[in-house]
């Protein structure tokens, strides 16, 4: 599936909502502010007592247990599939990531992990908010069918995602859309970002081995110097994003390792380089990677070397699905949050791979990361300080319910509650 111009955003549609959904919202936001104070206890408990990416067990029994829902199904060896609400038709499927990162937590607060391993980019509040909302509809029903995906290794290959695609539980359980929600700093606090189109970019890392003839430091007319070549290699990389790729679409190449010699006076025979390559569209993914490989290896033959290119797949483009998008927009106003629809980022999600056979949704929740350092900086995602308030697993709440409505009002008629 192609994915849509990010330059173009359709206009949000006007009108009234459809009266049953209109009931349904009501109903479901009364029956999660219920939910909300067990879910920020259960937000303090999986902050405390995170695990790493491929060791989730534990998180999983523990939102299984606070959703009372039954075991669910085991998929991609960690994650578990609970379905919410039966039925003959198609289903929405809301996403949570399971794991956290190995970063020692310096918050502070009485609920902080001291294992080394942190919920540092909000998995903690997505989880929590996905169980308010999953005991809300497990209570009072819902538009339509709906499954809970309580997803591993998100932050670490291989990526969790991808095997829960790829062990074809979505098209069994008949999902037709996928939603999920995560918090962003860079946002304002408060505002909802629902841009339809590409909003994360795709990833590649890319590693690049240099080969010369090493030799004495002094006398470096008789090597062949690896890393000179190398040097010129990463000055000449950064020309690529701004003379091929359009300047209103963009794309990064950033060199971020480099690794040679291990003497002064030594010229090594080999200098290496990794770095990361991140797009908005595929054609220039594929531009982008066979420009780096020419470059790495003409600029090393100009200086007597050679050059080898190693590129590693990771992410694809995350595309949201437009209608989804637009339809979840009348569904967060109503909730009273401002919307935004233009945000995009670079950082890159796993949930991209949900989007390339199901409509999918990825909403970004502006939040305050915590208390400013001593140089007036606010802790972004990953950072050891980063801690947004406990008001943000309501967040995470009405934004999933907004793109669960959504997802039912794509599905056709919607009968009214009870």
């Amino acid at each position: 599936m192609s994915a849509p111009d990010p330059t173009v955003v359709p206009p949000v549609p006007a009108g009234e909502p459809d009266p049953a959904l209109a009931a349904w919202y009501e109903r479901l936001q009364a029956a999660v502010a219920e939910e909300l104070p067990a879910a920020v206890e259960l937000r303090h408990q999986l902050h405390a007592d995170p695990r790493i990416s491929g060791e989730e067990q534990d998180t999983a029994d523990a939102v299984v247990a606070a959703l009372g829902l039954g075991e669910g199904r085991r998929v991609a060896d960690t994650g578990r599939l609970v379905r919410v609400v039966d039925g003959p038709g198609r289903a929405v499927a809301l996403r949570a990531e399971l794991d956290g990162l190995g970063v020692e937590e310096r918050t502070g607060v009485p609920w902080t992990s001291t294992a080394g391993v942190m919920h540092a980019c909000g998995h903690d509040a997505h989880l929590a908010g996905l169980v308010a909302l999953g005991r809300a509809v497990a209570r009072v029903g819902g538009p339509a069918p709906l499954v809970l995906l309580l997803q591993p290794r998100e932050e670490r290959a291989p990526s969790g995602a991808a095997d829960v695609v790829a062990a074809g539980v979505l098209v069994e359980e008949r999902v037709d859309s996928v939603v999920a929600a995560h918090v962003q700093p860079q946002l304002a606090a408060g505002v909802v970002n629902a841009t339809p189109g590409p909003v994360n970019a795709a990833t590649d890392e890319f590693t690049i081995t240099v080969t010369g003839h090493g030799g004495h430091g002094g006398y470096p007319h008789t090597t062949l110097d690896p890393v000179l070549a190398l040097s010129a290699v990463v000055v000449n990389l950064q020309q690529l994003v701004s003379r091929r790729v359009d300047p209103t679409v963009g794309a990064v190449l950033a060199v971020t390792q480099l690794d040679a010699g291990s003497s002064f006076n030594v010229v090594p025979d080999t200098a290496r380089a990794r770095g990361g390559l991140r797009v908005m569209r595929e054609e220039d993914r594929a531009l982008l990677r066979q420009a780096l490989t020419d470059v790495a290896e003409h600029t090393a033959t100009a200086y007597g070397c050679t050059a080898t290119v190693e590129i590693e797949d990771n992410e694809p483009v995350l595309a949201n699905d437009p209608e989804l998008a637009r339809a979840t927009v009348p569904w967060l106003t109503r909730s009273g949050v401002p919307v935004d629809d233009a945000w995009r980022s670079f950082g890159a999600d796993d949930f991209s791979h949900f989007c390339a056979g199901h409509r999918g949704l990825m909403l970004f929740l502006g939040v305050d990361g915590g208390p400013p350092s001593d140089d007036g900086r606010r802790p972004g995602l990953h950072s050891p300080r980063f801690l947004p308030g406990d008001d943000v697993v309501g967040q995470v709440a009405a934004a999933l319910l907004a793109g669960y409505l959504a997802g039912a009002e794509l599905l056709g008629p919607v009968a009214p509650p009870d």
